[in-house]
């Protein structure tokens, strides 16, 4: 795979930041990429499948064959495709131009109190718990599904997490320990008549990460699409399932690179992950920077400044100030099957299977429904 142009998302399309305002439009404004079994639904049930690529999916269709039977088609991400901003923009309804979760690792405090690297999924910077400084409420404002109580079935562990926090505000949280009481906690919301029910299920990108995408993440495809046909049987008259992903994955194994001295000479820092690293300049080093980087990594990756990425739309749209210096100056984003390292965020070092960037495999996800039966 080496990709010639990035996929951009489709903002005010079928992408992920326009799911929950089309499930709350009104039946005249229903868009058409809307799946039609979710259409006029009384109760619709919206499953997030994190690491369910598109690609993966029809490469993997003897594996999932009640995922298959749904009604619809791909769906863009969002840029990054890394779960941290993608699912903020699903739960949201807001493009990262607007809920500024601009990335899995973003630059904080940039403002005078000294920069520092700031880990969404975990709430963290090298100093530990950032809960206390960087309160999820003041990151990120945006409501979750535009009102508040809406259900969020997700696993009990993250209850407390900064990240949820972010990007599940104001909704109902509902834990799942295991697979079986997922469904049985759904079963209950909508016999209790909920509206909508959004559910949250990571096994697929947790194997992929650690497996790669062969045996066992096939197996696991298997159980995802027993859980879709699990939840398909819960739904009574009048509702419907809605299923999608935050991004897909691409298999990388160790074919990582790490900046060269070249590049590290112009280098303060480094946020991002991965497949979209992000390389903060040194002062007055933002032009050698990108020069260094176009020679050393032009080849295997999309090298953009900030500038363009912006301009490009990217994020959808301009980032007011504060959220723009949560980026880089220059972005090394991989178009062929390659991760570019940061030696200071270790945790990601073994990842065989990896998201963040725009090629096809990792920007299109499925959008897929079906009307109870």
């Amino acid at each position: 795979m080496d990709e010639a142009a990035p996929v951009l998302p489709d903002y005010g399309g079928a992408c992920l930041s326009s799911v929950v305002p089309a499930l709350s439009a009104g039946d005249d404004a229903v868009p058409s990429w809307l799946p039609e079994p979710v259409r006029g639904a009384r109760q619709v049930v919206l499953l997030a499948l994190d690491g369910l690529g598109w690609r993966q999916l029809r490469q993997e269709s003897a594996q999932a064959p009640t995922l298959c039977s749904g009604s619809g088609g791909p769906a863009t991400s969002v840029v990054p495709t890394t779960t941290a901003t993608a699912l903020t923009s699903l739960t949201t309804g807001r493009v990262p131009a607007e809920h500024g979760v601009v990335g899995y690792r973003i630059v904080l405090g940039a403002d005078g109190t000294g920069p520092e690297v700031m880990n969404v999924l975990r709430w963290e910077t090298p100093a530990g718990d950032a809960r206390r400084r960087y309160p999820a409420s003041e990151l990120q404002p945006w409501p979750a599904f535009g009102r508040a109580g809406v259900p969020a079935v997700t696993r009990a562990e993250f209850a407390q997490t900064g990240f949820t926090a972010a990007h599940l505000r104001g909704a109902r949280l509902v834990g799942w320990r295991v697979p079986s009481t997922l469904v049985v906690e759904v079963r209950r919301l909508l016999a209790e008549g909920a509206p909508l029910v959004y559910v949250y299920y990571d096994g697929l990108d947790k194997v992929a990460h650690e497996f790669g995408l062969g045996d066992h993440y096939r197996a696991e495809m298997k159980t995802a699409d027993r859980l879709v046909a699990d939840l398909l049987e819960t739904l009574p008259s009048g509702s419907a399932l809605l299923v999608t992903s935050d991004h897909g994955q691409v298999e990388v194994g160790m074919s990582v690179r790490l900046p060269g001295p070249e590049l590290m000479e112009a280098v303060s820092l480094m946020s991002g992950e991965g497949r979209f690293r992000w390389l903060h300049a040194r002062p007055g080093a933002a032009d050698d920077l990108l020069k260094a980087a176009e020679e050393a990594h032009g080849d295997e990756a999309w090298v953009r400044t900030r500038q363009q990425v912006v301009d490009d739309g990217w994020f959808g749209g301009a980032l007011p100030p504060a959220l723009g210096a949560r980026l880089g100056d220059v972005a090394l984003v991989a178009r062929s099957p390659v991760a570019f390292l940061d030696p200071a965020d270790t945790g990601e070092t073994r990842l065989l299977a990896r998201h963040g960037s725009l090629t096809e495999a990792e920007m299109l996800v499925p959008l897929l429904g079906w009307a109870a039966t």
